[in-house]
């Protein structure tokens, strides 16, 4: 019975150069999707900026500001960028898991493949959640500080490209940290960490999600318990994902045997 998945890796053996050669070519598929999706965002960067900046106006910003001479090329130079590696991210995934299948048994390839559809789904949720409703929340609270002060009238003016900086952290940060559940699975698949361990640690798992919230959101509480409370949700999720795998891989052994 251990032949066969033996003899299957044996079959996709394959000098190094040969691996060098398929990485440089999966390399070059996920930077031509990158390149060709911003080729089509440049031609449609002020409609992407427009709809960066919605969440400004929904907080009550109706001006926003461009200190530099080149600032306005720039600026949309990186929402393309931006919205090009979001829009590719499918792409490059895809590549990634091309180039790692081949060295998997099957049975591997069969419980790796779920995760792999989940990490764009998880990625789109988080960035979703901060679009609309993390970063008008904090944007509340942080041009709720203009005002009188002592006669003098203190005015919000952000600078756009210190907001894309601070709406791409929200997005990116809030993308990155739904994908925990998707983490976790693989780690204890790969033998790295236990249920239990997982069980164990949960205390410090939700003083770490609070510091990342910390880290990754402004000092408000509302902002801070935005993230924080997903993540810990989406730690106990993976705990029980991984306790569901754990009961199909025994009946499947209990089937086997």
């Amino acid at each position: 019975m251990n032949a066969e998945p033996l003899d299957e890796i044996e079959a996709s053996r394959a000098p190094l150069i040969e691996h060098l050669v398929e990485l440089r070519r999966r390399l070059i598929y996920c930077l031509l999707a990158v390149a060709i999706a911003f080729a089509g965002c440049f031609a449609f960067a002020r409609e992407i900026l427009a709809l960066l900046v919605h969440p400004l106006a929904v907080a009550g910003q109706k001006e926003i500001i461009n200190t530099d001479v080149f600032g306005g090329f720039f600026v949309q130079l990186k929402v393309a960028f931006f919205a090009a590696v979001m829009i590719g991210s499918p792409v490059i995934a895809n590549q990634v898991w091309q180039f790692v299948a081949p060295g998997l048994y099957r049975q591997e390839r069969r419980a790796l493949l779920p995760f792999l559809l989940a990490t764009p789904v998880l990625f789109t949720t988080g960035a979703a959640m901060a679009y609309y409703v993390a970063v008008p929340i904090a944007l509340k609270f942080l041009l709720g500080f203009q005002g009188e002060l002592g006669g003098v009238e203190q005015r919000a003016l952000p600078d756009v490209n210190s907001y894309l900086g601070f709406i791409m952290q929200f997005m990116f940060g809030f993308g990155i940290s739904f994908l925990l559940p998707v983490l976790l699975m693989l780690l204890e698949r790969a033998g790295i960490v236990t249920r239990r361990q997982l069980i164990q640690f949960r205390r410090y798992a939700i003083v770490l999600a609070v510091g990342i919230a910390a880290v990754l959101t402004p000092p408000d509480i509302g902002s801070q318990l935005l993230l924080a409370v997903p993540l810990i949700l989406l730690y106990e999720l993976a705990i029980i994902g991984i306790w569901i795998s754990e009961r199909g891989r025994g009946k499947a052994k209990a089937e086997a045997a």
